[in-house]
């Protein structure tokens, strides 16, 4: 399969949020229709390309896993096609979730990665990672007070959104998230 990439971004070795960083800048130096080849390590970055393409309106094209390399391709839509991207509301912050947490109808989802998730998470909180939500929503109880976290609030942020989508009426997303954490950690 030969793809013609009309630019590429290294973000090997670089951790969520910078594979996206690194791609909206490049995806500004591409006309409408070119495509962009981005090579990263970040294995959160397999969703984080697709959902963040998906919330631009620009065309995920897909993945070729080459080892522990991701090579990722997206398509630059028309300025016609494409929609601004805006942080989840409502936001709390990390000290907001720490005081939710002895409410018995607050839940904690974590959406990074699993390896992530099982070198510290919050107490409780459960694992469903970004690129799983859409097949496990079924799996949480829309009454409760759902608090999605992640490294930074970028991935949790798309999760929100999702979430509300499907009807959830009750989602937070938690920034600064797990990169400020000081509460207390569990690991796996």
């Amino acid at each position: 399969m030969t793809i013609n990439v009309n630019l590429q971004v290294d973000a090997k070795g670089l951790a969520c949020p910078m594979p996206i960083v690194k791609t909206k800048k490049a995806i500004d130096q591409i006309e409408a229709g070119e495509v962009l080849e981005i090579e990263a390590t970040d294995r959160g970055s397999l969703a984080d390309m697709k959902g963040w393409a998906d919330s631009t309106g620009h065309q995920y094209i897909g993945t070729k896993e080459e080892g522990e390399l991701l090579i990722h391709y997206i398509r630059k839509a028309d300025p016609s096609e494409t929609k601004e991207v805006t942080a989840f509301e409502p936001e709390i912050d990390n000290d907001q979730l720490k005081e939710a947490l002895n409410d018995e109808e607050t839940l904690v989802v974590d959406v990074r990665e699993p390896a992530e998730y099982a070198f510290g998470h919050i107490p409780g909180a459960v694992s469903i990672p970004l690129e799983d939500l859409e097949e496990r929503m079924k799996e949480l109880d829309v009454a409760k007070t759902i608090n999605v976290v992640c490294r930074t609030g970028n991935r949790s942020s798309m999760a929100a959104q999702k979430l509300a989508d499907r009807g959830f009426s009750k989602v937070q997303n938690v920034v600064p998230g797990m990169s400020q954490w000081d509460g207390d950690i569990q690991s796996k």
